[in-house]
């Protein structure tokens, strides 16, 4: 029987860097010899790409709380079926660019839904699924806001207000604090070389515990 891959996501606020490091931290583990597949969230399929399409556009008018909730779900639904869980089966060890708790800071703490009613969408379409662990990049909202500007036009969460993520940062930061063992922190400030530097620490970590598991 093979043995399920590790299932990594990477959370963080705007601009924290998660997308750069997700392909670095890949090749990595694959240096490791670990077969791994990295995606994202929203998206990852072509229908949760769509999806995704909706979510971030600037152009559209803007929608309910509780329907942006329920996308980011359907989005995850069509993922975790389509990508997620039968790579995991194949013993593919998954990265994922966002992923639940994202949900929970943003839409949670960012939106104000509640986390209840976050919870209950969790275990109908995942089950008992939950990420092995939860790498957060964590970083300063300015620093944050000024990265995610310099990369363009900003889409429909980045045209948020400074103190929306501020939330976020506080969800983030309040979920790992509850399980800093599976939540380990990446001092996102840093210069990139530096932040790769703790990357591979936390990656030579996981790799040390599944082995010990």
């Amino acid at each position: 029987m093979t043995q399920r891959g590790m299932f990594i996501t990477l959370e963080g606020g705007e601009g924290a860097g998660k997308s750069t490091n997700a392909s670095w931290l890949a090749d990595y583990l694959r240096s490791q010899g670990k077969d791994v597949l990295v995606t994202r969230e929203p998206g990852g399929t072509y229908v949760s790409e769509a999806i995704r399409a909706v979510l971030l556009s600037p152009d559209l008018p803007a929608m309910h709380a509780d329907t942006e909730l329920l996308l980011m779900f359907a989005a995850r639904n069509e993922h975790l079926q389509q990508k997620i869980l039968p790579a995991l089966a194949q013993g593919t060890w998954v990265i994922c660019d966002r992923f639940t708790d994202a949900t929970y800071a943003y839409q949670g703490y960012g939106r104000g839904i509640s986390l209840q009613r976050i919870a209950e969408l969790e275990r109908w379409v995942q089950g008992t699924l939950r990420p092995d662990y939860v790498i957060l990049f964590d970083l300063d909202v300015t620093t944050g806001m000024a990265r995610a500007q310099a990369r363009g036009r900003a889409d429909r969460f980045e045209q948020e207000h400074a103190a929306f993520f501020e939330r976020i940062r506080d969800g983030y930061r309040h979920r790992a604090e509850q399980m800093p063992a599976r939540y380990p922190l990446v001092d996102a400030a840093q210069p990139l070389e530096q932040v790769r530097v703790q990357l591979q620490q936390v990656a030579e970590r996981i790799l040390r515990e599944c082995t010990q598991g």
